[in-house]
């Protein structure tokens, strides 16, 4: 048995790993050079409640599931999560009703521990919050983690339980005969498959057209961001959402799990077309800056340290497609929209367990291993364990981003474990993120690429393809 996953983000990470679960060769393409460099590097990195989402509906009940899942595949992924709750809060007396809403929904849905409560409780736990505010929806599961992080992790987890992994390997094509899929193909070769599954993010209508499906019709829809270097402190110690609309979840200010604020996402509609639309644009980073002023006013944007813009595979019902398809062995996890981070746990279990294991008769194996270590922080390690860390490898006592207190050792070992580019380095260990964004780094992290890689500094990229670094010598 031979199964396809294509697409590397979040969701298609964790299926390949529930796949490895079992005695099938399982195969992950993705077309970018690393894992988790679409949709999933540029969120808003939140294990939602579940209490935005329509009852019913298939959103309502993966997000509620893949919350739940967030602590134990945290645990065995040795991937940060913090579930410190959220608030929505209405700021005039005519979001009151919405935010009534959103609590009768949260309930119907099954989402644990919500609390309305008024000014005096909202501003007692939030006192950075506009002042100007009546009323709050407390959901205490609402969780943040690095949505990458997980990416990565579920496929070294994966692989080392058999994945057959090909980065930077887009799909052309897929072969049908007689409504069933047989082949693969490859901008390297072809392969000879009995299941695919389509989790290839704002490509998933691409994919799906390949065996003549025209679901899901997607369209990019682009949030920009501002995030504010970790000096900023404790701002809000909580996710703070406004009162929804129609459109959006709204403008948010966010804590980042290492201690920064992250403002956004606007909510900007493109044409089909622009799925590669990623630039940020002065009126949508103004907007996101003063949606996060109009919750919490006193934010210090001098801290500003980048703005970014990712986009999300947005359907027209707003719904996931997710399941079986009209062609035999031809799966979907598509039109992931917010809140796709949150339930790709949940989505990842249903296709395989639910559906993959009964219609291709899958076993599990006896000794598939659910844990991944991941790469040893010394700046989360305390007193003699850095000390012995270091006496082990004089690398790790080596700090090479002054930023975010990451050193060579650290490099290395994100290079061994897959790391072939500065962007490579950058979501394995951070090195790069911090205030300077790699300004006085970002040499040192090259010659240790080329290093390790044994390769001249000049092929070394930020991101693979024509992006690169090096442009000639200066001088010899």
């Amino acid at each position: 048995m031979r199964i396809a996953v294509i697409g590397g983000g979040i969701v298609g990470s964790l299926i390949a790993r529930e796949l490895t679960r079992y005695t099938a060769d399982v195969l992950l393409f993705e077309k970018e050079p690393d894992i988790g460099w679409g949709v999933t590097k540029a969120n808003s990195a939140i294990v939602h409640g579940g209490f935005h989402e329509t009852p019913g509906t298939k959103r309502a009940s993966f997000c509620v599931e893949g919350n739940m899942l967030y602590e134990g595949l945290s645990r065995e992924l040795d991937v940060p999560f913090k579930r410190i709750g959220a608030y929505v809060v209405a700021l005039s007396d005519d979001e009151l009703p919405t935010l009534q809403e959103l609590y009768e929904q949260g309930l119907q849905n099954g989402v644990p521990g919500l609390e309305m409560h008024d000014r005096e409780t909202v501003l007692a736990r939030e006192p950075h919050l506009n002042p100007s505010v009546i009323a709050g929806l407390w959901s205490p599961s609402v969780g943040i983690t690095e949505p990458w992080s997980l990416a990565i992790a579920a496929v070294e987890n994966a692989t080392h339980n058999g994945l057959d992994l090909h980065v930077a390997e887009g799909v052309t094509s897929i072969s049908v005969v007689d409504a069933h899929v047989k082949q693969v193909i490859t901008e390297k070769s072809a392969y000879e498959v009995d299941a695919v599954v389509n989790a290839a993010g704002l490509f998933s209508d691409r994919v799906a057209e390949m065996v003549g499906l025209s679901e899901p019709i997607l369209f990019p829809r682009r949030g920009e961001y501002a995030l504010l270097d970790k000096k900023i402190g404790r701002v809000v110690s909580s996710v703070i959402f406004p009162t929804p609309d129609a459109l959006s979840k709204g403008i948010l200010v966010v804590p980042t799990i290492d201690g920064g604020i992250l403002l956004g996402p606007t909510a900007e509609d493109l044409s089909a077309g622009k799925k590669e639309a990623t630039e940020t644009t002065r009126v949508g980073v103004h907007q996101a800056i003063e949606g996060a002023r109009r919750l919490v006013p006193d934010l210090d944007l001098s801290l500003v340290a980048k703005t970014f813009a990712g986009l999300r595979p947005e359907t027209p019902d707003k719904q996931f497609v997710v399941g079986r398809t009209s062609i035999t062995g031809f799966l979907q996890a598509a039109g992931m929209r917010s809140p796709g981070l949150t339930a790709a746990p949940a989505v990842a279990r249903y296709l395989v367990h639910d559906v993959m294991k009964q219609d291709l008769g899958l076993n599990k194996k006896g000794n598939f291993d659910p844990i991944r270590q991941g790469i040893r922080s010394v700046l989360d390690l305390m007193g003699e364990n850095a000390d012995a860390l270091i006496e082990k490898d004089p690398r790790y006592g080596q700090v090479i981003c002054q930023c975010n207190q990451v050193t060579e050792g650290e490099i290395v070992e994100a290079i061994h474990r897959g790391a072939r580019t500065l962007d490579g380095v950058k979501f394995r260990t951070r090195a790069g993120f911090g205030r300077c964004q790699g300004g006085f780094c970002t040499d040192k992290i090259l010659m240790i690429l080329a290093r390790e890689l044994d390769l001249s500094p000049s092929s070394i990229t930020l991101r693979g393809g024509e992006s690169d670094l090096l442009d000639g010598v200066v001088r010899r």
